[in-house]
């Protein structure tokens, strides 16, 4: 049996009082164990994104129809709630995993040495959407799945993936100045392309809150577009034009930076944009063609997560954060050599 560590009464104090600071005192984590606590972080965003959507997509929507409660008596689903309580219930607890990821994201960001405030401060914005997510997310229960609180939910989890995102890429590089590796005019156009994308995803919420899926029943209202004139086919072939100028916007993006002879990052990231977006592009007219049906929308929402991520990448492949030199110690001149 090991030696029983020491601890005083002065560290028990101190955990209490602040715990991040007890636990960075005591260990170090490796450059490795940072990026894949951003990582896992970023990817239960998108799993939690999904299966929020497979809640919407299987009517279970109001499975659990109030909360924090699952009922007016139980916390959990119960058994006479059958398959739609199961899914409910279990998308709220799913909460809880990405509350965890975010927490160890923190806790090895801060613990790094030497500490990165910027990494924390991510860690930490992420967290506080998480609370106001799952706030929104009672919300949108409370009101009956009110289609525009539904597309307020996925708006929100959207900019928890673009700070997830942005975690991710900075613990992958240094907090030195960043060093822009492309002109000013080719990262105007990637702002044109972010903001697109932006208004892209923005409409795809409004499609889905005017369509057929209301993720319990036909009762449920669905967003009323008559007062702009817009149907819900008027507002997909909207979607349509705004995701073709995208589409657009990329290839031309990966064509500018061929001429200018940008460095592999930028090149290498454009293209796994237009990779998805052609991907993404097809589902979309499959699905349209096909009467929407559910696997091919949950598709479609998990393509328009990954859309929006490779987005973000090329805008932070633009420039590079050096890590900071290593010193080495200085080596000693012949005379020295000579005198030992």
């Amino acid at each position: 049996m090991g030696p029983v560590p020491n601890v005083t009464r002065a560290d028990v104090a101190q955990a209490a009082r602040n715990p991040l600071a007890f636990i960075a005192e005591r260990w170090t984590p490796t450059q490795r164990t940072v990026q894949r606590a951003a990582f896992i972080s970023l990817a239960m965003t998108v799993v939690i994104v999904v299966t929020g959507g497979a809640v919407r997509l299987t009517g279970s929507g109001l499975g659990c129809p109030t909360w924090p409660k699952c009922t007016e008596d139980s916390l959990t689903a119960t058994s006479e709630m059958g398959f739609h309580g199961v899914v409910e219930f279990g998308n709220r607890m799913l909460t809880y995993v990405l509350c965890a990821a975010v927490g160890w994201a923190i806790i090895a960001a801060r613990s790094q040495k030497p500490m990165r405030r910027s990494l924390t401060r991510l860690g930490w914005a992420q967290f506080w959407l998480v609370m106001g997510n799952a706030v929104l997310g009672g919300i949108v229960v409370l009101v009956g799945l009110n289609p525009y609180t539904v597309a307020a939910h996925f708006l929100l989890s959207s900019a928890l993936i673009a700070v997830a995102a942005v975690m991710w890429q900075r613990s992958r590089e240094g907090d030195a100045e960043p060093r822009p590796l492309v002109g000013k005019a080719v990262a105007q156009l990637v702002w044109f392309l972010v903001a697109a994308s932006g208004l892209l995803i923005a409409v795809g919420t409004v499609v889905t809150g005017a369509g057929p899926h209301a993720g319990d029943s036909s009762d449920v209202p669905r967003m009323n577009l008559d007062p702009v004139g817009l149907d819900w086919e008027g507002v997909t072939k909207l979607h349509a034009v705004l995701a073709w100028i995208v589409v657009t916007l990329a290839f031309a993006l990966w064509f500018v930076l061929k001429a200018v002879d940008a460095p592999r990052g930028p090149l290498a990231r454009t293209r796994d944009l237009f990779l998805i977006l052609l991907a993404q592009g097809a589902i979309g007219y499959v699905q349209y063609f096909t009467d929407l049906p559910e696997i091919l929308v949950g598709l479609h929402m998990f393509g328009s997560c990954l859309v929006w991520i490779a987005v973000l990448r090329v805008l932070l492949s633009l420039r590079e954060r050096p890590h900071p030199a290593t010193e080495l110690p200085a080596q000693a001149d012949d005379s020295q050599l000579s005198a030992v």
